[in-house]
């Protein structure tokens, strides 16, 4: 959007950092306990969850870590669209509209930008190899293919979605 002549300069959000270094360090704990569990042996359900735990957490925190090396923004939004580093970049004209969705587990909760895409295949057919894979997922939980976790921005999604219609204010933005 252009004001007084002169594009918006975009708006650049970091990786909250200490939200992420306590994700690590949960991944290695779930790491940690895995192996304690196929060390132990006293259960086969124990057992299990050692096997299970160990390479999805060591997974999980290999991913982490190449976040927290990577100098990159989290999300940068500018008068062309969203660029987010998971998901790549999408055009203003992609994107029929925004919502904040909210997955409940148990007792918590984890809060998304979801950006509801005109038309989700032909995003998917270039998306990273991650989003393709966990987009059958996503669409049995009711979720759209493009969807920002907020817990490693640092800021509320509420001033991202203002942020976005900042860029552009004809966004649609659903409850």
């Amino acid at each position: 959007m252009i004001r007084n002549g002169a594009p918006l300069p975009p708006t650049v959000y970091p990786l909250a950092k200490g939200r992420v270094w306590a994700m690590l360090a949960g991944s290695l704990l779930f790491v940690a306990l895995g192996i304690v569990f196929l060390v132990a042996h006293s259960t086969a359900k124990m057992t299990v969850a050692g096997a299970l735990a160990v390479p999805f957490f060591g997974f999980c925190s290999l991913i982490i870590i190449q976040r927290l090396l990577r100098d990159r923004p989290e999300l940068v939004l500018d008068d062309a669209g969203v660029e987010h580093v998971r998901l790549g970049r999408f055009g203003w004209d992609e994107i029929a509209a925004v919502r904040i969705r909210e997955q409940r587990v148990r007792n918590t909760s984890q809060r998304f930008i979801e950006l509801v895409l005109h038309d989700p295949d032909a995003y998917l057919a270039r998306a990273p190899k991650l989003v393709r894979s966990t987009a059958s997922m996503n669409a049995r939980l009711g979720f759209g293919p493009a969807n920002m976790a907020t817990n490693t921005l640092p800021v509320p999604p509420e001033a991202v979605l203002n942020a976005m219609r900042r860029h552009h204010p004809g966004l649609a933005v659903q409850h």
